[in-house]
């Protein structure tokens, strides 16, 4: 396992995401200020090129520099803003997620292991107990 190697990923990942976020909060102040821009921005962004954040980021420096800069600004004031809170939030979230998969995993075996313990499976336990509290001779 290469953790410098995975640290590389995550941190390209992370830049990608952060374009992509950059893109949305910009796209939406053209929504206000420039509607056309706006329309031509969100266009541009669907093509698929804003998978790998710095692909896109060249493309766009092609199309319209004043745009790509705004990207390029938002994007490094975004990073700034969460880089504090990342760590203790995905290990936290990873942590939580984990536990969640493993109780539904445990609940999942634990239902198997009672129907297969179970002589007779096809007599449901729920079905006698409404039977019984519907039937008054039953009493």
């Amino acid at each position: 396992m290469d953790i410098k190697q995975i640290a590389k990923d995550t941190t390209k990942v992370l830049s990608s995401y952060l374009t992509y976020q950059a893109v949305k909060v910009i796209t939406a102040q053209l929504r206000e200020t420039n509607p056309g821009l706006a329309i031509w921005l969100s266009g541009f962004s669907s093509t698929g090129k804003i998978q790998d954040g710095e692909v896109y980021l060249q493309e766009m420096l092609k199309e319209n520099q004043e745009i790509a800069f705004r990207i390029m600004t938002v994007r490094e004031h975004l990073a700034e803003e969460v880089v504090d809170y990342l760590p203790e939030m995905i290990q936290a979230s990873i942590q939580q997620a984990n536990m969640e998969h493993r109780r539904q995993y445990l609940e999942r075996m634990t239902q198997l292991s009672s129907v297969e313990a179970s002589p007779h499976p096809e007599l449901n336990l729920d079905s006698v107990d409404s039977e019984t509290s519907q039937d008054p001779g039953n009493l």
